[in-house]
């Protein structure tokens, strides 16, 4: 979700809080900011403060709005995969929370300025299939929810960078296969998934619409499919939502909006 702050006169910094913790903020022009704020997943239904602080010539303008989370529809995906999948060898548990780990510790590493200066854009062509938040049964075992938007492409479909930024890790992990993620900055991320080819490395730049590789169906996968998913200040968000705010002016603070 985004917020559009308008001040009376110039502000020199703008901060943005919400869910106890900072949000990402990045100034449009003299009198308006723009704040990212990401609504994971499992975030409770409620009401929740927005809150706002600028500084200008020294002095504090302080405001803030209500947010009303209400609990959202999610559908129900059964799949059956590779038993390796739903129950680990124990060689491979201790390489699924090493990875965990550095997957949560890439999220708080973002640069501290926007990558991007446009709309987002698909990574691949075509709907996507599997739904954001559906609740996901693999071989008759419950597990997390589904944390991204799937695209059912044939394999060796060219993926394209979601947004310009910086390639942060480049390699096969256990449950994503062959997986890259992009920091986009402010805290936003690009994960995507199962992919056959990898085209970038870590370290590198990429920008709107550059080629990463190409549809797979490597780890935890039926077929050939690319999976999208995006972080933004750590909370998992649909990325079809991302697609249609980033850059585009807020909706009203008091419309009610799904977790």
């Amino acid at each position: 979700m985004v917020f559009t702050a308008t001040t009376s006169r110039p502000v020199d910094a703008m901060h943005a809080r919400a869910f106890d913790r900072d949000l990402a903020t990045f100034r449009l022009d003299a009198t308006r900011w723009q704040a990212l704020l990401g609504i994971d997943i499992d975030t409770k239904p409620g009401s929740y403060t927005v809150s706002f602080d600028a500084t200008s010539a020294g002095q504090t303008i302080t405001a803030a709005t209500e947010l009303s989370v209400m609990s959202g529809e999610f559908g129900k995906r059964v799949l059956k995969v590779d038993d390796a999948f739903v129950n680990p060898p124990p060689p491979a548990i201790v390489r699924i929370r090493r990875e965990a780990a550095e997957l949560e510790q890439l999220w708080t590493q973002s640069e501290p300025h926007r990558l991007w200066s446009d709309g987002f854009v698909r990574p691949v062509p075509g709907r996507a299939n599997g739904a954001f938040g559906s609740r996901s049964i693999f071989n008759g075992v419950a597990r997390q929810p589904h944390g991204g938007a799937d695209f059912l492409s044939p394999a060796g479909t060219p993926i394209h960078a979601p947004n310009s930024g910086r390639v942060v890790l480049a390699r096969d992990l256990y449950f994503t296969g062959n997986t890259v993620v992009i920091d986009h900055g402010l805290g936003v991320f690009s994960l995507l998934a199962h992919l056959s080819v990898v085209d970038v490395h870590q370290g590198e730049s990429v920008a709107r619409g550059d080629t990463i590789g190409k549809v797979g169906a490597t780890g935890r996968v039926t077929g050939p499919h690319l999976h999208w998913a995006v972080r933004m200040n750590g909370a998992r968000v649909d990325p079809l939502a991302v697609l249609a705010t980033i850059n585009q002016d807020a909706a009203s603070a008091e419309r009610p909006t799904q977790r």
